[in-house]
């Protein structure tokens, strides 16, 4: 079965059938009211680099699961409460700042990754956290898994990938991502707006990766 299939006949899946809490494994609804209490965003602001980056979720304990299911195991069904999540951070993240013409931009992704899932996962919570999101960044270049990378690999990774598909100079902009780890997807961001001319005001995740 292809990967968007697979999605597809779980998500039909789980109308028919009972399904385990996707953030403890419980038996019962796809979140169980105790995992739905530790979703509440409770916003904290790290450094990368020169950028504040506004999380609303820690990034461990039932949060991970929660996310990982919602991104890469077709359980769209919990973008509800991850919207409401994701918007807090937003509304931290732009809170004093002047939000005419601000811009939201998620983070440019590859056709295959979108056409694998059926959907890509930061574009869906802020259509249903009902904020506008421009697509202004494209990939130029398709980097490496980065899950086995280490933190500069990372950074060396992805340096150059992005460009601009919009016009950028003079604009503001908030960066949008599902989860911070070391900060190498919105440092390039970053980089690329300013090389477009644009500003970037700070950037707001679903949530973020302890620090080590």
């Amino acid at each position: 079965m292809q990967p968007a299939a697979a999605r597809v006949a779980g998500f039909l899946q789980e109308l028919v059938l009972p399904i385990d809490c996707a953030g403890c494994g419980t038996a019962g609804p796809a979140l169980c009211p105790a995992c739905r209490l530790r979703l509440r965003p409770e916003p904290s602001v790290r450094e990368v680099g020169a950028l504040a980056v506004v999380s609303a979720l820690p990034y461990a304990g039932a949060v991970q699961p929660v996310v990982v299911a919602f991104k890469n195991e077709g359980r769209t069904g919990l973008a509800p409460p991850l919207a409401s999540a994701l918007r807090a951070a937003v509304s931290a993240a732009v809170a004093g700042v002047d939000g005419d013409g601000l811009l939201l931009v998620p983070m440019a992704r590859t056709r295959r990754s979108a056409v694998e899932r059926g959907y890509d996962p930061v574009r869906l919570l802020l259509r249903r956290a009902g904020l506008p999101r421009t697509d202004a960044l494209r990939l130029v270049r398709r980097p490496q898994d980065q899950l086995r990378l280490g933190r500069e690999e990372r950074f060396a990774n992805l340096r150059g990938g992005m460009s601009a598909r919009v016009p950028l100079a003079g604009r503001r902009v908030l960066l949008v991502d599902d989860v911070v780890t070391t900060g190498a997807t919105l440092t390039e961001a970053a980089r690329c707006v300013a090389a477009a001319g644009g500003f970037v005001v700070g950037a707001a995740t679903l949530a973020s990766t302890p620090l080590r």
